[in-house]
């Protein structure tokens, strides 16, 4: 998986890279075909705002979150992130053909 981290008006301080890298370890545990993940973390009047693109194979999923501060962005923009991941692991383990071939029945 490839991070990328970035800040508008921020500097990005090895204690915020790491609360996000700790963070992300949730997304991989769940997931782990995860290509890139861009996330941006900008301040604004009084609000820190924190986004992310994940990139998986076939798919890209855009989460934003916005808080006054910043740690809990990120821990809401995770758990966005994961519940939509989830979302994404189910609808395609849905699709798997069973062992004739032929796609399970839809009820």
């Amino acid at each position: 998986m490839n991070l990328h981290l970035s800040g508008h008006h921020l500097d990005i301080t090895p204690a915020i890279r790491e609360h996000v890298l700790s963070k992300l370890g949730k997304v991989k545990r769940h997931f782990e075909n995860v290509i890139d993940v861009n996330v941006i973390l900008s301040v604004e009047k009084l609000k820190q705002k924190a986004e992310a693109n994940v990139h998986l194979s076939g798919k890209t999923i855009f989460v934003e979150c916005d808080d006054a501060n910043l740690y809990v962005a990120i821990d809401n923009l995770v758990e966005k992130l994961d519940r939509q991941i989830i979302k994404h692991k189910e609808k395609n383990s849905g699709r798997r053909h069973d062992e004739t071939g032929q796609h399970p029945a839809v009820e």
